[in-house]
């Protein structure tokens, strides 16, 4: 009972951290000896120290024969800082629990041998589902080289997303609206479509009371139609990235250059969801906020592009025929090849409901 209960800390810790270690995993520790904590940390920003070895340094001289709880496999490897397993068998460390293995191929094992071996009694797999759950983003990545897509939409309880002369502000509360804030603080990057950007002239950062990260603006603009004076362009709160299709006019692109705006140009006129994903894997986007139109979340939609789903509905009726909903497009045709999903959580978010689903 209790091991549940210590690795249970140490996930609570890691989860703290949520939105500021990429690339890296979040990672809580806490250490264990005669039935007291005598040390626990969590990772806390990419190329400082693991938590390992926070938990470590806090125990300090009592760490021998202690007990380590530790939520992702320990690394065995020189990056950034060195590795955690050697310093654990150095450190007297008795016995290690880890929830889950490490699908980092620089890993994937090898630390969890590296400590069985000098000795150290290793068990795998308490509170594994909450510890894969919690670094989805990063295991999904680590895998796929792709990064973590998130969709996310509000609409009425008849699923309209504004009414039939465009009205759009404001369907959901104040309060889910603050909510939307913490998930952009725990993305890489935040992507709209150039419509938005037309339409509502977003600044598309982190507005939380407490402050938080910026993600990366990611607009999609095949024909590059964002204006020069846009929130994203002018107010250098954070990058702004624009994809477009091969033929954009190379002065156009210039004038962004100019403003320290990267423009990238995609191999076809048509911008692919998906060789667009690719491209933002390789440019270091593990995750990825989508706060697009209908248009944008039809193109993900059908392309099969996406990890995650994030919807606020709000108790109204809008009604309407051509009253917009969140996903447009094309659609799909036959129900059988319709995207089946799995309800993850639910929740009040004040009047409001928010749902939290994964494509099976």
């Amino acid at each position: 009972m209790n091991d549940s209960l210590y690795m249970n800390l140490a996930l609570n810790l890691a989860r703290g951290t949520l939105g500021q270690t990429s690339p890296n995993p979040v990672v809580g520790a806490v250490v264990v000896k005669d039935g007291q904590i005598i040390g626990m940390g969590a990772h806390l920003r990419a190329g400082e120290p693991h938590a390992e070895v926070h938990a470590i340094q806090m125990a300090g001289d009592q760490v021998k024969g202690s007990t380590l709880y530790v939520t992702l496999e320990p690394c065995s490897h020189y990056g950034k800082t060195p590795p955690c397993s050697d310093l654990i068998i150095k450190s007297g460390v008795k016995k290690v629990f880890v929830a889950t293995t490490d699908p980092n191929p620089k890993v994937a094992g090898t630390g969890i041998e590296r400590m069985t071996k000098a000795g150290i009694e290793v068990k795998v797999g308490i509170l594994q589902e909450e510890a894969r759950d919690l670094n989805k983003v990063f295991f999904y990545n680590i895998q796929s080289g792709l990064p973590y897509v998130t969709l996310k939409s509000a609409a009425s309880l008849d699923g309209k997303t504004a009414t039939v002369i465009g009205e759009s502000k404001w369907i959901t509360n104040e309060e889910s609206r603050a909510d939307v804030h913490h998930f952009r603080h725990q993305h890489d990057g935040i992507m709209v479509g150039v419509n938005t950007v037309l339409k509502d002239n977003p600044s598309l950062t982190t507005r939380l009371v407490e402050g938080g990260k910026n993600p990366i603006r990611i607009i999609l603009d095949t024909h590059l139609r964002t204006p020069l004076d846009a929130q994203v362009i002018i107010d250098q709160q954070a990058p702004t990235w624009i994809v477009t299709g091969a033929e954009v006019d190379k002065n156009r692109v210039s004038q962004f250059s100019e403003l320290d705006i990267e423009v990238i140009k995609m191999e076809s006129q048509k911008v692919s969801i998906k060789e667009m994903l690719v491209l933002l894997g390789k440019k270091g986007i593990t995750s990825l906020f989508v706060e697009g139109g209908a248009e944008v979340h039809g193109s993900f939609l059908k392309e099969h592009a996406f990890q995650q789903i994030i919807t606020y509905i709000a108790p109204k009726l809008i009604g309407g025929k051509n009253a917009p909903t969140s996903f447009g497009g094309q659609g799909i045709e036959h129900i059988a090849e319709a995207v089946s999903l799995n309800i993850k959580q639910v929740d009040r978010i004040g009047s409001d409901i928010r749902i939290i689903a994964e494509p099976r």
